[in-house]
C-alpha cells in the first residue's frame, strides 16, 4: 500500500477499534444506567463490525468469506439499535418492553438460521442478489421509523425557529449520521459512480470522532440521554392546574388500569389526559416528586398487594404479570421497594391474618 492508503486504513481501523472501545463504555462504565445508553452501545458496536469488515474486506479482498458474512449479519441489527436508542430516549423507556425483546430474538433467529442454512462461503451469489438488498432494505425501514419517533426534533434543528437543547442536537445528529452512513452503504451496493465501501467507513469515522469530541467537551453528558431532562427543571405547573391533571390521571390509571399495560410509556399516558409527554414528566417529577417508572409502579404493586390477600391460589410470578410487570425479578424488586418486604413474606403474612 501507498502513504495515502495507508493512512486511509490507519483512520478507518482506528474509529472502528475505538467505537467498540466507547460501545463497551456505554455498556459498563456510565454513572447512570439509562435504558438509552445501552441501545448506544449495542449501535456503536453493531456498526463497528460492519464498518471493520469494509475496513479490512477492502484493503484484503482475499480474506475469508465468512468475515462477510460476519459483518452483513451485524448491520442487520443497525436499524433496530438506532429504532430503540430513539424511541427509550423520547419515551423516556428505562425497562425494555417484553415486545422489544421478542423483535429482536426473532431478528436475531432470522439472520442466525440464514446464516447456518445459507452460508455466504457456500452461496455468495444468493447473499449478493438478495440477502443483502433485504438487509438494507430493513435498515432503510427502521431509519423512516426512527425519523417519525424524533420528527419534532429533527424540524426543530432544521427550521431554527426554536433553540434546541444539547440532548436534541446530540440525538438529531446521530440519527443524520448513521442516515449518511445508510446513504453511502445504499449508493457502494447500487455500484454509483465513485461510491466505494470505504467511504461508509470513513463517514462513520467522522461521525465516531464526532462523539468522542461532545463527550470531551461536556463535562456534564447524562444530560444529553435525557430529552426532557433540561425542561423538567423548570417551574412547577401552577398547583390548581396541577392538582386537576393528577386527579384525572389517577382517575384514567383506576378506571382503565392502564398501568396493566407492561408497555405502558410516558407518550401513552400524556396522550390519555391530553397533555405533552414533556408537562407529564414535569408533573410527575417536580409536582409529585417521582419518575414514570414509580409512578406507574405504585399502582402495580398496590393491586398485587389485594390479589395476594384475597387469593392465595395465584402464583406471585403470575401476580406480576397480571398488574404489569415483565418479567418475575423486576416484580420482586418493584415490590420491596414499596412495600419494604418481598412478596412470598407478604404473602405469609396474609395468610397468617
Amino acid at each position: 500500500m501507498d502513504t495515502s492508503k495507508e493512512l486511509l486504513f490507519f483512520f478507518s481501523a482506528l474509529g472502528v477499534f475505538n467505537g467498540i472501545i466507547l460501545s463497551v463504555y456505554f455498556f459498563f462504565f456510565t454513572k447512570k444506567k439509562f435504558l438509552t445508553n445501552y441501545f448506544l452501545g449495542a449501535l456503536l458496536f453493531a456498526l463497528s463490525i460492519r464498518i471493520g469488515k469494509s475496513v479490512f474486506v477492502y484493503f484484503n479482498p482475499t480474506l475469508p468469506k465468512m468475515y462477510l458474512q460476519f459483518g452483513l449479519t451485524a448491520c442487520f441489527f443497525i436499524g433496530p439499535f438506532l429504532y430503540y436508542f430513539l424511541k427509550s430516549a423520547v419515551a423516556e423507556i428505562n425497562i425494555m418492553p417484553k415486545s422489544w425483546k421478542l423483535t429482536l430474538l426473532f431478528w436475531a433467529l432470522f439472520i442466525g438460521t440464514i446464516g447456518f442454512l445459507y452460508p455466504y462461503e457456500y452461496y455468495p451469489e444468493l447473499w449478493r442478489q438478495y440477502f443483502i438488498k433485504a438487509i438494507y432494505f430493513q435498515w432503510f425501514v427502521y431509519i423512516i421509523f426512527s425519523g417519525f419517533t424524533i420528527k419534532d426534533i429533527l424540524q426543530k434543528i432544521i427550521s431554527k425557529k426554536h433553540k434546541t437543547t444539547p440532548a436534541e442536537m446530540w440525538f438529531g445528529m446521530l440519527f443524520l449520521g448513521n442516515s449518511l452512513l445508510f446513504f453511502f452503504y445504499f449508493l457502494a451496493i447500487m455500484h454509483a459512480p465513485a461510491a466505494t465501501y470505504i467511504s461508509g467507513a470513513i463517514v462513520f469515522s467522522i461521525m465516531f470522532y464526532l462523539i468522542i469530541s461532545i463527550l470531551l467537551y461536556r463535562k456534564k453528558t447524562d444530560d444529553l440521554f435525557l430529552l426532557n431532562g433540561s425542561k423538567n427543571s423548570g417551574k412547577k405547573i401552577d398547583l390548581a392546574e396541577a392538582e386537576i391533571f393528577t386527579q384525572k390521571l389517577e382517575s384514567l390509571m383506576n378506571e382503565k388500569a392502564l398501568y396493566k399495560n407492561p408497555n405502558l410509556t410516558l407518550q401513552d399516558l400524556s396522550k390519555e389526559i391530553n397533555i405533552s409527554s414533556h408537562q407529564l414528566s414535569q408533573l410527575l417529577n417536580n409536582n409529585l416528586g417521582k419518575n414514570f417508572t414509580s409512578f406507574v409502579n405504585e399502582f402495580r404493586i398496590k393491586e398485587a398487594c389485594e390479589i395476594i390477600t384475597s387469593n392465595d391460589k395465584l402464583t406471585l410470578e403470575s401476580i406480576g404479570y397480571d398488574v404489569g410487570f415483565n418479567s418475575k425479578s423486576t416484580f420482586f424488586v418493584a415490590f420491596k421497594k414499596y412495600t419494604g418486604t418481598t412478596p412470598s413474606n407478604y404473602q405469609n403474612q396474609a395468610l397468617r391474618s
